[in-house]
């Protein structure tokens, strides 16, 4: 029987999802270390990662987490509840709303975000362009 790929491949690929798995598990224990779960930090995260603007709407922060509408507003809803984040109406649409993260938000984020970027650091992704940036930022 010939093989397409390689040993070496299938190796490299499932490193690859393993230290995947790894972070993803860092970042849920990391959440939940600090009283929330994974995912309103992601949540959060989406939101002020938000390209050009640090707010988003439900449809937009649903694809970005890749959940459906539905799940993301109950999302929404429950980090509302926690004081994460609060909505307000969008000016220009009155139909929909943007999604902003409440200064506590903000505080848990900051926090979390320290954390990632160490353990990124520690296990070497991303190297130059994230941490580079982020040290230059620091001057």
């Amino acid at each position: 029987m010939e093989f397409l790929l390689s040993k070496e491949v299938y190796e490299y690929l499932a490193e690859f999802r393993y230290q995947l798995r790894k972070f993803q598990k860092f970042s849920e224990t990391a959440a939940q270390d600090m009283g929330i779960t994974g995912q309103q930090h992601q949540l959060m995260l989406a939101i002020k990662g938000y390209p050009d603007r640090d707010y988003a709407t439900p449809r937009e922060l649903a694809e970005r987490l890749q959940i459906t509408h539905h799940s993301c507003v109950g999302l929404i809803d429950r980090c509302e509840e926690a004081g994460l984040v609060s909505r307000r109406k969008n000016p220009e649409d009155g139909r929909s709303v943007f999604v902003e993260v409440t200064e506590k938000g903000v505080g848990i984020l900051e926090g979390l975000s320290a954390i990632h970027l160490e353990e990124i650091k520690r296990i070497g992704l991303f190297k130059e362009k994230l941490l580079d940036r982020n040290e230059e930022s620091k001057i």
